[in-house]
Protein backbone atom coordinates (compact mmCIF):
# COMPACT_ATOMS: atom_id res chain seq x y z
CA UNK A 1 0.00 0.00 0.00
CA UNK A 2 1.39 3.55 -1.28
CA UNK A 3 2.11 5.81 1.68
CA UNK A 4 0.05 9.47 0.97
CA UNK A 5 2.39 12.39 2.14
CA UNK A 6 0.78 15.39 2.22
CA UNK A 7 2.90 18.56 0.63
CA UNK A 8 4.69 19.79 3.74
CA UNK A 9 5.72 16.32 5.05
CA UNK A 10 6.85 15.46 1.50
CA UNK A 11 9.47 19.17 1.54
CA UNK A 12 10.47 18.26 4.92
CA UNK A 13 11.22 14.90 3.91
CA UNK A 14 13.84 16.10 1.10
CA UNK A 15 15.59 18.64 3.37
CA UNK A 16 15.76 16.27 5.78
CA UNK A 17 17.62 13.64 3.64
CA UNK A 18 19.54 16.34 1.98
CA UNK A 19 20.54 17.33 5.70
CA UNK A 20 21.68 14.14 6.89
CA UNK A 21 23.35 13.90 3.18
CA UNK A 22 26.02 16.95 4.28
CA UNK A 23 25.58 15.43 7.26
CA UNK A 24 27.35 12.39 6.71
CA UNK A 25 29.89 13.68 4.59
CA UNK A 26 30.75 16.07 7.46
CA UNK A 27 31.28 13.47 9.57
CA UNK A 28 32.64 10.80 7.61
CA UNK A 29 35.59 13.77 6.32
CA UNK A 30 36.07 14.29 9.70
CA UNK A 31 36.30 11.27 11.72
CA UNK A 32 38.49 10.45 8.48
CA UNK A 33 40.64 13.45 9.17
CA UNK A 34 41.40 11.78 12.50
CA UNK A 35 42.55 9.29 11.71
CA UNK A 36 44.78 9.73 9.10
CA UNK A 37 45.26 13.36 8.55
CA UNK A 38 45.02 14.07 12.25
CA UNK A 39 47.93 11.92 13.41
CA UNK A 40 50.21 13.25 10.70
CA UNK A 41 49.19 17.24 11.75
CA UNK A 42 50.74 16.02 15.33
CA UNK A 43 53.44 13.60 14.44
CA UNK A 44 54.90 11.15 17.58
CA UNK A 45 57.71 12.82 19.35
CA UNK A 46 59.70 9.74 19.23
CA UNK A 47 59.53 9.96 15.12
CA UNK A 48 60.46 13.53 15.57
CA UNK A 49 63.62 13.06 18.04
CA UNK A 50 64.87 9.89 15.89
CA UNK A 51 64.87 12.28 12.52
CA UNK A 52 66.74 14.94 14.51
CA UNK A 53 68.95 12.50 15.93
CA UNK A 54 69.64 10.98 12.28
CA UNK A 55 70.49 14.30 10.90
CA UNK A 56 72.79 15.59 13.47
CA UNK A 57 74.75 12.35 12.47
CA UNK A 58 75.05 12.42 9.02
CA UNK A 59 77.00 13.93 6.67
CA UNK A 60 76.52 16.90 3.79
CA UNK A 61 75.83 13.75 1.36
CA UNK A 62 73.58 11.64 3.27
CA UNK A 63 71.27 14.62 4.98
CA UNK A 64 69.56 15.06 1.95
CA UNK A 65 68.71 11.43 1.74
CA UNK A 66 66.96 11.66 4.81
CA UNK A 67 64.99 14.24 4.03
CA UNK A 68 63.80 12.55 1.26
CA UNK A 69 63.12 9.41 3.06
CA UNK A 70 61.17 10.87 5.75
CA UNK A 71 59.13 13.36 3.58
CA UNK A 72 55.65 12.24 2.92
CA UNK A 73 52.52 14.33 1.58
CA UNK A 74 51.08 15.59 5.25
CA UNK A 75 55.12 15.86 6.62
CA UNK A 76 57.60 18.14 4.96
CA UNK A 77 61.25 17.72 6.67
CA UNK A 78 63.63 20.62 5.42
CA UNK A 79 66.80 22.59 6.59
CA UNK A 80 67.54 26.35 6.92
CA UNK A 81 70.62 28.09 8.12
CA UNK A 82 70.32 28.97 11.26
CA UNK A 83 68.85 32.50 12.40
CA UNK A 84 66.29 32.19 9.21
CA UNK A 85 63.12 34.29 10.62
CA UNK A 86 59.74 32.54 11.32
CA UNK A 87 56.68 33.87 10.52
CA UNK A 88 56.20 35.60 13.89
CA UNK A 89 52.10 36.09 12.96
CA UNK A 90 51.74 32.47 13.51
CA UNK A 91 49.52 31.84 16.24
CA UNK A 92 51.49 29.88 19.12
CA UNK A 93 50.58 25.87 20.14
CA UNK A 94 49.95 25.94 24.31
CA UNK A 95 52.53 24.25 26.35
CA UNK A 96 50.44 21.31 27.18
CA UNK A 97 51.22 19.82 23.44
CA UNK A 98 54.91 21.23 23.31
CA UNK A 99 55.71 19.23 26.77
CA UNK A 100 56.04 16.23 24.82
CA UNK A 101 58.51 17.10 21.86
CA UNK A 102 60.04 19.21 24.71
CA UNK A 103 60.95 16.02 26.49
CA UNK A 104 62.15 14.32 23.71
CA UNK A 105 64.42 16.95 22.01
CA UNK A 106 67.16 17.78 25.15
CA UNK A 107 67.27 20.81 25.78
CA UNK A 108 67.18 21.64 22.10
CA UNK A 109 65.76 24.59 21.19
CA UNK A 110 61.96 24.27 19.60
CA UNK A 111 59.81 26.63 18.17
CA UNK A 112 55.89 25.07 17.81
CA UNK A 113 53.41 27.04 15.89
CA UNK A 114 50.20 26.80 13.68
CA UNK A 115 50.78 25.85 10.25
CA UNK A 116 48.79 27.97 7.54
CA UNK A 117 46.58 26.50 4.85
CA UNK A 118 48.31 27.98 1.82
CA UNK A 119 45.57 27.40 0.00
CA UNK A 120 44.01 30.32 0.97
CA UNK A 121 46.74 32.29 -1.00
CA UNK A 122 49.58 34.66 -0.04
CA UNK A 123 47.09 37.32 0.29
CA UNK A 124 45.34 35.92 3.15
CA UNK A 125 47.83 34.18 5.17
CA UNK A 126 46.58 35.73 8.30
CA UNK A 127 43.45 34.24 7.85
CA UNK A 128 44.98 31.09 6.47
CA UNK A 129 46.67 30.76 10.04
CA UNK A 130 43.10 30.39 11.94
CA UNK A 131 42.69 27.13 10.43
CA UNK A 132 44.33 24.40 12.44
CA UNK A 133 45.29 22.41 9.30
CA UNK A 134 48.75 21.66 11.01
CA UNK A 135 51.82 22.26 12.68
CA UNK A 136 55.14 23.93 11.99
CA UNK A 137 58.51 22.73 14.35
CA UNK A 138 61.81 24.37 14.09
CA UNK A 139 64.41 23.16 15.82
CA UNK A 140 67.83 23.70 16.67
CA UNK A 141 70.24 20.99 15.50
CA UNK A 142 73.55 20.79 17.31
CA UNK A 143 75.24 21.08 13.64
CA UNK A 144 73.91 24.58 14.06
CA UNK A 145 71.30 24.33 11.43
CA UNK A 146 67.49 24.77 12.09
CA UNK A 147 65.06 21.82 11.01
CA UNK A 148 61.43 22.97 9.71
CA UNK A 149 58.78 19.88 9.61
CA UNK A 150 55.67 21.47 7.98
CA UNK A 151 53.24 18.57 9.20
CA UNK A 152 49.24 18.88 7.11
CA UNK A 153 45.99 17.44 7.70
CA UNK A 154 44.17 16.10 4.63
CA UNK A 155 40.63 18.09 5.52
CA UNK A 156 40.91 21.39 7.04
CA UNK A 157 40.19 22.06 10.51
CA UNK A 158 39.65 24.54 12.75
CA UNK A 159 41.33 25.11 16.36
CA UNK A 160 38.79 22.34 17.91
CA UNK A 161 39.93 19.58 15.76
CA UNK A 162 36.29 20.10 13.75
CA UNK A 163 36.19 20.21 9.98
CA UNK A 164 35.89 23.76 8.56
CA UNK A 165 32.15 24.64 8.09
CA UNK A 166 30.78 22.55 10.76
CA UNK A 167 29.53 25.26 12.34
CA UNK A 168 28.05 26.83 9.44
CA UNK A 169 26.60 23.36 8.37
CA UNK A 170 24.85 23.13 12.12
CA UNK A 171 23.78 26.56 12.00
CA UNK A 172 22.18 25.78 8.20
CA UNK A 173 20.54 22.85 9.97
CA UNK A 174 19.09 25.04 12.74
CA UNK A 175 17.80 27.27 9.88
CA UNK A 176 16.56 24.55 7.77
CA UNK A 177 14.79 23.06 10.99
CA UNK A 178 12.79 26.73 11.52
CA UNK A 179 11.99 26.87 7.97
CA UNK A 180 10.32 23.34 8.04
CA UNK A 181 8.40 24.54 10.52
CA UNK A 182 7.24 28.24 8.80
CA UNK A 183 6.47 25.78 5.81
CA UNK A 184 4.36 23.67 8.48
CA UNK A 185 2.54 26.76 9.94
CA UNK A 186 2.03 28.06 6.31
CA UNK A 187 0.22 24.80 4.73
CA UNK A 188 -2.29 24.59 7.06
CA UNK A 189 -4.81 26.73 5.75
CA UNK A 190 -4.23 24.56 2.36
CA UNK A 191 -4.88 21.58 4.47
CA UNK A 192 -7.97 23.45 6.20
CA UNK A 193 -8.98 24.11 2.39
CA UNK A 194 -8.59 21.21 1.54
CA UNK A 195 -11.50 19.75 4.54
CA UNK A 196 -13.81 22.13 3.79
CA UNK A 197 -14.21 21.40 0.45
CA UNK A 198 -14.93 17.75 1.32
CA UNK A 199 -17.63 19.44 3.73
CA UNK A 200 -18.92 21.18 0.65
CA UNK A 201 -22.79 20.14 0.18
CA UNK A 202 -24.92 22.45 -1.79
CA UNK A 203 -27.76 21.73 -0.30
CA UNK A 204 -26.91 23.70 3.01
CA UNK A 205 -25.32 26.57 4.07
CA UNK A 206 -21.80 27.22 2.76
CA UNK A 207 -18.90 26.21 5.33
CA UNK A 208 -16.36 29.52 5.38
CA UNK A 209 -12.91 29.27 5.92
CA UNK A 210 -11.84 30.82 8.74
CA UNK A 211 -8.73 34.10 7.37
CA UNK A 212 -5.37 32.31 8.54
CA UNK A 213 -3.29 35.53 10.35
CA UNK A 214 -0.35 36.18 9.01
CA UNK A 215 -0.47 34.15 5.86
CA UNK A 216 0.43 34.13 2.44
CA UNK A 217 -1.38 36.81 0.64
CA UNK A 218 -1.52 33.81 -2.71
CA UNK A 219 -2.81 31.44 0.51
CA UNK A 220 -5.48 33.85 1.86
CA UNK A 221 -6.58 34.64 -2.00
CA UNK A 222 -7.56 31.38 -2.54
CA UNK A 223 -9.32 31.22 0.79
CA UNK A 224 -11.18 34.33 -0.43
CA UNK A 225 -11.76 32.62 -3.71
CA UNK A 226 -13.01 29.42 -2.65
CA UNK A 227 -15.87 31.20 0.08
CA UNK A 228 -16.95 33.20 -2.97
CA UNK A 229 -17.19 30.20 -5.22
CA UNK A 230 -18.83 28.05 -2.74
CA UNK A 231 -21.18 31.21 -2.18
CA UNK A 232 -22.46 31.13 -5.94
CA UNK A 233 -22.49 27.61 -5.99
CA UNK A 234 -25.36 27.25 -3.52
CA UNK A 235 -27.20 30.28 -4.50
CA UNK A 236 -27.02 28.27 -7.91
CA UNK A 237 -28.59 25.17 -6.94
CA UNK A 238 -30.80 26.67 -4.77
CA UNK A 239 -32.55 28.81 -7.35
CA UNK A 240 -32.04 25.76 -10.17
CA UNK A 241 -33.72 23.39 -7.07
CA UNK A 242 -36.77 25.99 -6.56
CA UNK A 243 -37.44 26.69 -10.08
CA UNK A 244 -37.89 22.68 -10.53
CA UNK A 245 -40.17 22.52 -8.11
CA UNK A 246 -41.92 25.41 -8.87
CA UNK A 247 -42.29 24.33 -12.39
CA UNK A 248 -43.45 20.40 -11.30
CA UNK A 249 -46.07 21.80 -8.72
CA UNK A 250 -47.42 23.96 -11.55
CA UNK A 251 -47.37 21.44 -14.49
CA UNK A 252 -49.05 18.85 -11.14
CA UNK A 253 -51.95 20.99 -11.27
CA UNK A 254 -52.70 20.66 -15.17
CA UNK A 255 -51.92 17.35 -15.07
CA UNK A 256 -54.65 16.75 -12.39
CA UNK A 257 -57.00 18.96 -14.66
CA UNK A 258 -56.61 16.70 -17.05
CA UNK A 259 -56.98 13.46 -15.59
CA UNK A 260 -60.29 14.71 -14.58
CA UNK A 261 -61.57 15.53 -17.95
CA UNK A 262 -59.71 12.44 -19.42
CA UNK A 263 -63.26 11.18 -17.81
CA UNK A 264 -65.07 12.42 -20.35
CA UNK A 265 -63.43 11.12 -23.16
CA UNK A 266 -66.61 8.58 -24.59
CA UNK A 267 -64.62 5.67 -26.14
CA UNK A 268 -63.07 3.17 -23.32
CA UNK A 269 -59.73 2.37 -24.82
CA UNK A 270 -58.51 6.09 -25.54
CA UNK A 271 -59.85 7.12 -22.43
CA UNK A 272 -57.63 4.26 -20.80
CA UNK A 273 -54.38 5.31 -22.75
CA UNK A 274 -54.80 9.04 -22.43
CA UNK A 275 -55.53 8.02 -18.26
CA UNK A 276 -52.46 5.91 -18.57
CA UNK A 277 -50.52 8.96 -20.32
CA UNK A 278 -51.50 11.09 -17.74
CA UNK A 279 -50.82 9.25 -14.23
CA UNK A 280 -47.22 8.17 -15.97
CA UNK A 281 -46.71 12.62 -16.35
CA UNK A 282 -47.74 12.58 -12.88
CA UNK A 283 -45.35 9.91 -11.61
CA UNK A 284 -42.18 11.71 -13.89
CA UNK A 285 -43.49 14.87 -12.08
CA UNK A 286 -44.09 13.85 -8.33
CA UNK A 287 -39.98 11.75 -9.22
CA UNK A 288 -38.55 15.67 -10.59
CA UNK A 289 -39.96 17.01 -7.46
CA UNK A 290 -39.23 14.60 -4.62
CA UNK A 291 -35.86 14.91 -6.37
CA UNK A 292 -35.33 18.56 -6.16
CA UNK A 293 -36.10 18.29 -2.44
CA UNK A 294 -33.80 15.96 -2.05
CA UNK A 295 -31.17 18.23 -4.42
CA UNK A 296 -32.13 21.10 -1.64
CA UNK A 297 -32.01 19.20 1.67
CA UNK A 298 -35.71 19.90 2.05
CA UNK A 299 -36.63 16.10 2.76
CA UNK A 300 -38.52 15.44 6.45
CA UNK A 301 -36.65 13.56 9.02
CA UNK A 302 -38.75 10.72 11.09
CA UNK A 303 -37.39 7.41 12.53
CA UNK A 304 -38.97 4.90 9.81
CA UNK A 305 -39.22 1.02 9.99
CA UNK A 306 -37.60 0.29 6.76
CA UNK A 307 -38.30 -3.07 6.92
CA UNK A 308 -42.07 -2.41 6.93
CA UNK A 309 -42.23 0.04 4.17
CA UNK A 310 -40.76 -2.78 2.02
CA UNK A 311 -43.24 -5.64 2.94
CA UNK A 312 -46.11 -3.00 2.47
CA UNK A 313 -44.47 -2.11 -1.01
CA UNK A 314 -44.19 -5.60 -1.86
CA UNK A 315 -47.59 -6.54 -1.04
CA UNK A 316 -49.52 -3.65 -3.13
CA UNK A 317 -47.67 -4.91 -6.20
CA UNK A 318 -48.28 -8.71 -5.28
CA UNK A 319 -52.31 -7.64 -4.85
CA UNK A 320 -51.70 -6.52 -8.17
CA UNK A 321 -50.85 -9.54 -9.91
CA UNK A 322 -47.51 -8.97 -9.80
CA UNK A 323 -44.14 -11.74 -9.71
CA UNK A 324 -42.45 -10.56 -6.70
CA UNK A 325 -41.44 -12.26 -3.29
CA UNK A 326 -39.95 -10.42 -0.05
CA UNK A 327 -37.59 -12.67 1.94
CA UNK A 328 -37.47 -10.14 5.33
CA UNK A 329 -33.87 -10.89 7.06
CA UNK A 330 -33.41 -11.95 10.27
CA UNK A 331 -32.26 -10.18 13.37
CA UNK A 332 -33.46 -6.76 11.77
CA UNK A 333 -37.30 -5.98 13.84
CA UNK A 334 -37.28 -2.85 14.49
CA UNK A 335 -34.08 -1.59 12.53
CA UNK A 336 -34.76 2.17 11.81
CA UNK A 337 -33.84 4.63 9.34
CA UNK A 338 -33.67 8.22 10.09
CA UNK A 339 -35.28 10.09 6.82
CA UNK A 340 -38.39 11.20 5.02
CA UNK A 341 -40.91 8.41 4.88
CA UNK A 342 -41.65 9.37 1.44
CA UNK A 343 -38.74 9.53 -0.63
CA UNK A 344 -37.92 6.07 1.70
CA UNK A 345 -40.92 4.41 -0.11
CA UNK A 346 -40.05 5.59 -3.55
CA UNK A 347 -36.52 4.25 -3.00
CA UNK A 348 -38.51 0.74 -2.57
CA UNK A 349 -40.95 1.54 -5.48
CA UNK A 350 -38.75 2.47 -8.09
CA UNK A 351 -36.36 -0.72 -7.70
CA UNK A 352 -39.30 -3.06 -7.76
CA UNK A 353 -41.23 -1.64 -10.68
CA UNK A 354 -37.62 -1.54 -12.80
CA UNK A 355 -37.49 -5.07 -11.82
CA UNK A 356 -40.78 -6.16 -12.55
CA UNK A 357 -40.85 -4.03 -15.57
CA UNK A 358 -37.69 -4.90 -17.23
CA UNK A 359 -36.72 -8.79 -15.45
CA UNK A 360 -40.68 -9.80 -15.40
CA UNK A 361 -39.88 -10.64 -11.83
CA UNK A 362 -38.76 -9.39 -8.48
CA UNK A 363 -37.47 -11.17 -5.62
CA UNK A 364 -36.82 -8.68 -2.43
CA UNK A 365 -34.95 -9.49 0.49
CA UNK A 366 -33.35 -6.93 3.73
CA UNK A 367 -30.59 -7.91 5.39
CA UNK A 368 -28.66 -6.28 8.40
CA UNK A 369 -24.43 -5.33 7.50
CA UNK A 370 -22.82 -3.61 10.37
CA UNK A 371 -24.27 -0.33 10.42
CA UNK A 372 -26.52 -0.22 7.28
CA UNK A 373 -29.45 -2.06 6.44
CA UNK A 374 -29.15 -3.16 2.54
CA UNK A 375 -32.03 -3.38 0.02
CA UNK A 376 -31.26 -6.09 -2.11
CA UNK A 377 -33.74 -6.89 -5.23
CA UNK A 378 -33.12 -9.35 -7.85
CA UNK A 379 -34.90 -9.53 -11.40
CA UNK A 380 -34.64 -12.69 -13.94
CA UNK A 381 -34.30 -10.09 -17.27
CA UNK A 382 -31.02 -10.61 -19.36
CA UNK A 383 -28.95 -8.16 -16.71
CA UNK A 384 -27.09 -5.09 -16.65
CA UNK A 385 -23.68 -4.93 -18.71
CA UNK A 386 -21.11 -3.97 -16.20
CA UNK A 387 -20.09 -0.76 -18.90
CA UNK A 388 -23.91 0.02 -18.56
CA UNK A 389 -24.16 0.32 -14.84
CA UNK A 390 -22.91 3.51 -13.58
CA UNK A 391 -24.44 5.28 -17.08
CA UNK A 392 -28.05 3.59 -15.63
CA UNK A 393 -27.85 5.94 -12.46
CA UNK A 394 -27.67 8.93 -14.19
CA UNK A 395 -30.73 11.09 -15.04
CA UNK A 396 -32.78 10.10 -18.52
CA UNK A 397 -30.61 6.93 -18.80
CA UNK A 398 -32.04 4.21 -20.88
CA UNK A 399 -30.59 0.75 -21.92
CA UNK A 400 -32.69 1.21 -24.78
CA UNK A 401 -31.92 4.03 -26.91
CA UNK A 402 -35.10 4.51 -28.71
CA UNK A 403 -36.90 6.83 -26.03
CA UNK A 404 -40.16 4.75 -26.80
CA UNK A 405 -42.47 5.25 -23.86
CA UNK A 406 -43.86 1.41 -24.83
CA UNK A 407 -40.44 0.07 -24.50
CA UNK A 408 -39.32 1.48 -21.14
CA UNK A 409 -39.75 4.76 -19.29
CA UNK A 410 -38.04 7.84 -18.85
CA UNK A 411 -34.51 6.93 -17.42
CA UNK A 412 -35.35 8.76 -13.86
CA UNK A 413 -36.19 5.89 -11.71
CA UNK A 414 -32.87 4.60 -10.70
CA UNK A 415 -30.98 7.96 -10.99
CA UNK A 416 -34.05 8.86 -8.28
CA UNK A 417 -33.47 6.25 -6.57
CA UNK A 418 -29.69 7.16 -6.01
CA UNK A 419 -30.30 10.81 -5.11
CA UNK A 420 -32.42 9.41 -2.58
CA UNK A 421 -30.01 7.01 -1.49
CA UNK A 422 -27.40 9.78 -0.99
CA UNK A 423 -29.60 12.40 0.56
CA UNK A 424 -29.96 9.71 3.07
CA UNK A 425 -26.05 9.21 3.40
CA UNK A 426 -26.74 6.13 1.60
CA UNK A 427 -25.41 4.34 -1.83
CA UNK A 428 -26.81 2.30 -4.54
CA UNK A 429 -24.92 -0.44 -6.81
CA UNK A 430 -25.77 -2.28 -9.91
CA UNK A 431 -24.50 -6.13 -9.89
CA UNK A 432 -25.17 -9.59 -11.44
CA UNK A 433 -27.95 -11.65 -9.59
CA UNK A 434 -26.72 -15.16 -8.65
CA UNK A 435 -28.73 -17.15 -11.19
CA UNK A 436 -29.71 -14.43 -13.69
CA UNK A 437 -30.26 -11.51 -14.06
CA UNK A 438 -29.62 -7.89 -12.28
CA UNK A 439 -29.61 -7.30 -8.81
CA UNK A 440 -29.81 -3.20 -7.65
CA UNK A 441 -28.56 -3.30 -4.07
CA UNK A 442 -29.89 -0.09 -1.60
CA UNK A 443 -27.36 0.48 0.99
CA UNK A 444 -28.71 2.85 4.14
CA UNK A 445 -27.40 3.54 7.31
CA UNK A 446 -29.34 2.76 10.65
CA UNK A 447 -30.68 4.94 13.05
CA UNK A 448 -28.06 5.19 16.13
CA UNK A 449 -29.85 6.90 19.20
CA UNK A 450 -26.39 7.50 20.61
CA UNK A 451 -25.04 8.83 17.62
CA UNK A 452 -27.66 10.68 16.31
Amino acid sequence: MMLRFTLATRMALIILVGLIAVWIVLLASHYWARGHGMESARPPPARIAALVELLEGADSRQAPLILAAATTATFEPSLVSAGSDADTFLPSVDTSERGPYEQVLGGRPLTLTISPDLSFGHRLRRLAALANNGLEFRIGLKTGRTLVIDTRSPVAVNRFGLPVGFVAGLLGTVIALLALLVMQRETKPLVRLAAAVDRVDLSNAPVPLPQPRGSAPEIRAVINAFNRLQGRLTGMMRARMALIGGISHDVRTFATRLRLRADFIPEETERQRAIADIDDMVRLLDDALLSSRAGAGELSQEIVDFQEIVRAEVADRKASGARIVFAPGTGIEGANVLGDRLALRRIVANVADNALKYGQAAQVQTLRDGETIVLIVDDEGPGIPPDHREILLEPFSRLETSRSRGTGGAGLGLAIVRTLAEAHDGTVEISDAPGRGARVSVRLPLFDKGRN
